[in-house]
């Protein structure tokens, strides 16, 4: 499941998405493990390495996925023979028969080369915004490498990609708030926070998107009355104001399980929220494609100089395939499967139906 994290700036958006990530980490029913998990800061600020727990020398030695932007086009492209290069791929094309899609975990040159561990979470950052970026490009530029890995991975039932994303509605600059299967905007009891909850929530419920509210900085039962009324039913959670996530946020992460009782048991909502959605994979490729021939029309096809919409597979849906006799790993065929999507019959999915997106 892809989960994203949004909000006001401030927020506390990057200490809640970096708590449900360690949440993740440390827990798995089945047999006390950790599931498949992987990190990815998209916000401007990157900050959720340190919020983990890394300290700021060792954040800044993260690999970033906007310098490797190249290899991550070249490994996603496979040989997938609509695509005429790398450099032909833009942050929005979609797979297609051919093309490389990427399990959560397991061994491959792109996660070797921009995947780390941090405090037992596995990440992924974009990378600052630098002074040669300064008049010259958005942040989008490189947030488009995330939309990218989002596009081409193929999660299931129990595996979780969680994302740190830029604050505000800045995510509607692109499609990248429609690749989320649950969407949880922080807010706190402030008209200002709840200003962005109205903004978010009325570009994405045109795309059918969900957004719970994670409630945060709450000290009374007057914050909660509060967000009740400014947000209503679409209120899921909230977290006290606490020692615990002040101290995380000064990059001074304790022990999870000193992380006070009711405040735990809303991450275990959260995660249960996400456990009850369901991919579906048709409508997730359709809005993929759908913000393609967008940004093909807008300012891409100019740019590359050939017509994107032709990267487009009409047949082509993914998601984990259900394929006999052939050998798994991380619960993926082999490579030859794996770059072909759905090869017979629909994905295997449980659990209650999910609002698309």
């Amino acid at each position: 499941m892809k989960v994203s994290f949004v909000g006001k700036g401030g927020s506390g958006k990057t200490t809640l998405a970096a708590l449900f990530a360690r949440h993740l980490a440390g827990t798995d029913p089945a047999d006390g493990g950790s599931p498949p998990l992987l990190a990815i800061d998209a916000d401007i600020n990157q900050h959720l390495g340190t919020a983990l727990g890394a300290t700021e020398a060792e954040a800044a030695r993260l690999p970033t996925l906007g310098d490797h932007l190249p290899l991550i086009k070249e490994y996603l492209r496979g040989d997938n023979p609509r695509i005429s290069s790398p450099a032909a791929m833009v942050k929005t094309t979609p797979p297609g028969r051919g093309s490389r899609l990427l399990p959560v975990d397991g061994d491959n040159p792109l996660y070797a080369a921009v995947v780390r561990e941090v405090a037992g979470v596995r990440l992924a950052v974009t990378g600052p915004f630098g002074a040669d970026d300064l008049g010259v490009s958005c942040y989008h530029a490189k947030v488009g490498a995330v939309e990218l890995l989002l596009n081409h991975l193929v999660d299931g039932p129990g595996e979780y990609v969680v994302v740190d994303m830029t604050a505000g509605a800045d995510s509607f600059a692109s499609g990248l708030f429609t690749r989320f299967d649950a969407t949880f905007l922080v807010c706190e009891p402030t008209l200002r926070s709840v200003a962005v909850y109205r903004q978010y929530v009325g570009h994405a419920r045109e795309y059918g998107v969900r957004v719970h509210v994670v409630g945060n900085k709450v000290d009374d039962d007057a914050d909660v009355e509060f967000l009740r009324q400014h947000v209503g039913a679409d209120l899921l959670t909230w977290l006290t104001r606490s020692d615990y996530v002040r101290g995380a946020e000064r990059g001074v992460p304790a022990p999870l399980h000193a992380l006070e009782p009711a405040n735990r048991a809303a991450l275990d909502l959260l995660r249960a929220t996400v456990d009850a959605q369901v991919r579906d994979w048709a409508t997730f490729q359709r809005h993929a494609v759908e913000f393609h021939l967008r940004n093909a029309v807008a300012w891409a096809n100019e740019r590359i100089g050939e017509n994107l919409a032709d990267q487009v597979d009409p047949d082509f849906t993914p998601g984990p395939p259900i394929v006999s006799g052939l050998p798994v790993v991380s619960g993926l065929p082999d490579e030859v499967t794996r770059r072909t999507g759905t090869v017979s019959g629909p994905p295997v999915v449980s659990g209650s139906p999910a609002p698309a997106g």
